[in-house]
């Protein structure tokens, strides 16, 4: 496509004729078949979150997140009092709809409204989890909620760029690689360069797509194990 130009024969950008800034996200629940999103409730969520997140043979899972690990329920209270009361990040907990119980949460941060960009983050899910696809199911619905619900144009995941798990659950995500900023942050004492990735509302289409075909229960043998994976049911919805 050819570059658009101004009267100077500058290009410039596509337009956004009616562009208007978006709202906020809310303290809202949303529903999944699998799990709930629910805004932060310390008296509901951090018995059964700090009881989850124990589960873990070790402190591993902390190494790349700003706090944490906790050592006991009243050092992780503390902390979650914080996070309940913040309004970006604004903290949600992802609860097991079997159970009925707080198995992670997630945060929806730096938020622009203006420019309808909103990221993802603070990320800390518990062995419970992991690797699941109440897991899968969560990114979704938040996604959703920030492109569908409240029109926002970009949606990112950041990372330090050495926290290779992360990296990889971005990509299986759909998110697409944009580069590294070079001693972006320092935290725990020691600095980080951090990976960037989005996926922009161009993108959504295809990637809510293969989110909707991967969470079919059709795509799931009697065992609960997969029968095509996010990324091949994303290359082709988007053609990839």
């Amino acid at each position: 496509m050819a570059a658009r130009t101004n009267e100077y024969q500058q290009p410039i950008g596509e337009p956004l004729s009616g562009w208007t800034a978006r709202e906020r996200p809310a303290r809202v629940s949303i529903e999944g078949a699998r799990c709930r999103i629910e805004p932060i409730d310390v008296e509901r969520h951090a018995a059964d979150l700090f009881d989850a997140y124990r589960q873990a043979t070790d402190g591993s899972d902390w190494t790349y997140l700003t706090v944490g690990p906790f050592a006991d329920l009243a050092s992780y209270r503390a902390y979650l009092t914080g996070a309940a009361a913040s309004g970006d990040p604004l903290h949600y907990a992802v609860v097991d709809r079997t159970s009925g119980k707080a198995v992670g949460t997630l945060a929806l941060m730096r938020i622009d409204p203006a420019n309808g960009v909103i990221e993802v983050g603070s990320v800390t899910f518990s062995p419970l989890l992991k690797r699941t696809a109440l897991s899968t199911e969560a990114q979704y619905l938040l996604m959703r909620y920030a492109f569908d619900d409240l029109g926002y144009r970009r949606y990112e995941w950041k990372c330090d760029s050495l926290n290779a798990p992360s990296r990889q659950t971005a990509l299986r995500l759909g998110f697409q690689y944009e580069g590294i900023f070079r001693q972006a942050i320092v935290y725990k004492g020691r600095s980080r360069d951090t990976a960037w990735f989005a996926i922009i509302d161009k993108d959504w289409p295809g990637v809510k797509r293969a989110f909707e075909a991967w969470l079919d229960a059709g795509n799931f043998d009697a065992e609960g194990n997969q029968r095509e994976s996010l990324a091949s049911l994303r290359n082709v919805q988007i053609g990839g």
